[in-house]
């Protein structure tokens, strides 16, 4: 059967097709458990993806107690524990109260925040945009419409390399100096600039308006991209609303910029400071990777791309710390084969999934190399899909894995023997006639 959502070309954001949904939000939380084949899972909002060791140290604990020993990361810089037993909510929610990870029981799933990971550590001099975080975080909890948000609207703060703006979020702030800002919806050409000391003040509002026109549509939409045409938001209604919140705004046409996530390695910072890079292979870490991670500096941060950022190491202790991560098992270098593979959860913890994709990416990640990401589906949700950028389509079906990729002809039905050979010349070949572009 054709791939029902081939990836798109490259530089291309990739958007959600505009739906009316006829029924509630039923994304997981901390709170709100979602019941899979291998027990049940919570996921964990963070912030900006930013923890503390305390905070991190305590879902470790968690993860080990209650859950698998393992910590996901997921496309939106959160965490997932998995494997949780049914009666362990209560005991859960009291460890995330004391890790400072549930400050509005009532927003918990809506505090879907995604920052640029190396915001004020790599000495590029861009605005660090880490405070944002923490304000519009505030912001969320302490408004009582924004709980109506669903636990799939999101929030991208970028510091003005472009790299959380590529990730198609539905309120998008970028600092273009340390006194000012852009903030747009659907499109970056059609943004208002807003003082930086009101730019999550003014996220806010445009989440407010985003409820507004639900309520007007009389749809459930979970996204901006989801409201009929008629409903779309404006720059114009949108600066009215940012003056009656008093903030002012000018509706400017702008192009975004857009950059890659971060590569695993050092991250040279300013003063003498370093950050380290790594990856977690298929974004799945056992408790004392994240553990190891943890106990470097006292600080980590999650990124969308499955990722985590250490910073504030001395320069001349990061190649040290680094050899060490690789020997744990993480991704600290941009030819590592697993630098680009990502998949769903699969069989045995998916019931929807066709196929145990880890243990097939697994066996292939050696033998299929090359530039453009590919990512692994149990079935046709393609969960967990790349946003943002072309990549190659792998997704498993009751007679094999269906491959596409933007520009190929799509190969049906090959077996687990067939796919490392087509998967490689997928991912070189791709990405070769995507740069001719």
């Amino acid at each position: 059967m054709l791939a029902a959502m081939p990836p798109q070309p490259p530089s291309a954001a990739s958007r959600d097709e505009p739906v009316i949904r006829d029924r509630g939000d039923a994304c997981p939380g901390a709170l709100r458990l979602h019941a899979a084949d291998d027990g049940f899972l919570a996921r964990v909002r963070v912030p900006g993806g930013m923890l503390d060791a305390d905070a991190a140290l305590l879902l470790a604990d968690a993860a080990d107690r209650l859950g698998d020993g393992h910590i996901d990361l997921t496309s939106r810089g959160n965490a997932q524990l998995r494997g949780l037993g049914a009666g362990c909510g209560g005991e859960l929610q009291s460890v995330l109260v004391r890790a400072g990870l549930l400050p509005a029981p009532t927003h918990e799933r809506v505090r879907n925040i995604v920052a640029s990971p190396l915001t004020g550590l790599d000495g590029l001099g861009l605005p660090d945009v880490a405070p944002w975080v923490a304000e519009l975080d505030r912001l969320l909890c302490a408004s009582a419409p924004a709980a109506g948000l669903s636990g799939r609207f999101l929030f991208a703060l970028d510091d003005g390399r472009g790299d959380v703006t590529s990730l198609a979020a539905d309120v998008n702030l970028t600092a273009l100096d340390a006194d000012r800002a852009l903030l747009w919806t659907a499109d970056p050409t059609d943004a208002l600039l807003v003082a930086a000391a009101d730019a999550p003040r003014a996220a806010l509002v445009a989440a407010a308006y985003f409820l507004d026109a639900v309520r007007e549509a009389g749809t459930r939409a979970w996204r901006i991209a989801e409201l009929p045409a008629e409903q779309a938001l404006g720059s114009g209604e949108l600066r009215v609303r940012l003056a009656a919140a008093g903030v002012e705004a000018t509706v400017v046409r702008a192009n975004a910029r857009r950059s890659p996530a971060p590569e695993p390695g050092i991250v040279q910072g300013p003063d003498g400071a370093a950050a380290l890079s790594v990856l977690a292979p298929l974004g799945r870490l056992t408790t004392a990777q994240w553990r190891l991670l943890a106990g470097l500096t006292g600080r980590v941060r999650l990124t969308p791309w499955r990722g985590i950022v250490v910073p504030g190491l001395p320069a001349h202790a990061a190649a040290q710390e680094l050899a060490a991560l690789a020997e744990a098992g993480l991704v600290t270098a941009p030819d590592d084969p697993w630098r680009s593979v990502t998949a769903c959860t699969g069989r045995p913890g998916c019931a929807k999934s066709l196929a145990d994709v880890r243990a097939d990416a697994r066996a292939a990640v050696a033998r299929a190399t090359g530039p453009l990401p590919v990512h692994w589906s149990g079935c046709e949700r393609r969960c967990g899909h790349p946003r943002g950028t072309a990549w190659v389509d792998v997704v498993a079906t009751p007679t094999g894995y269906d491959l596409s990729a933007s520009g190929r002809t799509p190969r049906l039905g090959l077996s687990t023997c067939e796919l490392p050979a087509a998967l490689a010349d997928a991912r070189r070949t791709t990405s070769h006639d995507a740069a001719k572009k």
